[in-house]
């Protein structure tokens, strides 16, 4: 089998993932518990190097190889463009966290809401992680043909909105509904493959995207909306990713795990 045009012959010799949208928040979580635990770790975004330079830094110190991948994955060139450096980098891809995510710039009413606002979330949301995952599935079957105890693995980062009706912000319960479906989808046809999809559903998390309505949240957890009664961590959901990572999950695919205090609960 030839060798792809910036591919790079020597092969990482430890085990490396790409953790997309990774440069604050849930994602930094991820990709400094992937260090933490064996892995080399491409950290994504859409920022400056430098804005970045907080997660690298730590990544560093944990004697992990990091590299910082600027793209943004709603473009078919930069998923492109994300390809070609780790297989430049690393020769190897052993998880893919599909994390980056964004919210809608306004909330506005589903009856108000824009076109252009819908095109915006589910572009990133959704058919980012759906092309780049499909990227990214071609890649690991090659190498489950040429590298002996590859178990490659992906992760996709979705919301208890996938399920949980939020009329002012219909586009995002649209675009993490989508990454539930598309979590199904790819761990059908990868499974002949040996390659497990897995789907996290975070609740209500501590993050950039939730301060503008923390007050509102601040209130309902302290009325009981998840039995568990606190805000969740960034470090929760990384925690959940590295036991998935680490092999703990080995007989599932296809498989939610909720990351959510106990929110997914029917309580009466």
């Amino acid at each position: 089998m030839g060798v792809e045009e910036g591919a790079n012959d020597l092969v990482n010799e430890r085990p490396v993932s790409l953790v997309t949208g990774s440069t604050a928040g849930i994602g930094a979580a991820i990709a400094l518990e992937l260090a933490r635990d064996g892995f080399d770790v491409a950290v994504n975004g859409t920022r400056e190097e430098e804005l970045a330079r907080k997660v690298i830094d730590k990544i560093r110190a944990t004697g992990a190889k990091t590299i910082y991948i600027r793209a943004d994955i709603s473009s078919s060139r930069d998923r492109g463009l994300v390809l070609a450096q780790l297989k430049r980098e690393f020769g190897r891809i052993d998880l893919l966290v599909n994390n980056a995510g964004i919210a809608p710039e306004v909330r506005a009413d589903i009856l108000d809401a824009s076109e252009e606002s819908f095109d915006r979330v589910i572009s990133v949301n959704l058919k980012g992680p759906y092309f780049l995952t499909q990227l990214v599935a071609k890649w690991m079957i090659e190498l489950k043909q040429k590298m002996r105890d590859f178990d490659p693995k992906i992760i996709n980062i979705s919301s208890m909105s996938a399920y949980t009706s939020s009329p002012t912000r219909g586009e995002y319960c649209i675009s993490k509904a989508g990454v539930s479906m598309m979590t199904k989808l790819y761990a059908d046809r990868l499974s002949e493959y040996g390659i497990n999809v897995y789907e996290i559903r975070p609740g209500i998390i501590m993050t950039s995207m939730t301060e503008s309505v923390k007050e509102k949240y601040d209130r309902l957890i302290s009325e009981g909306i998840t039995p568990i009664r606190r805000w969740g961590k960034p470090e929760d959901v990384a925690k959940a990713v590295a036991a998935i990572a680490t092999g703990h999950l080995q007989f599932s695919t296809g498989e939610v795990l909720n990351v959510d205090g106990g929110f997914h609960l029917r309580r009466l």
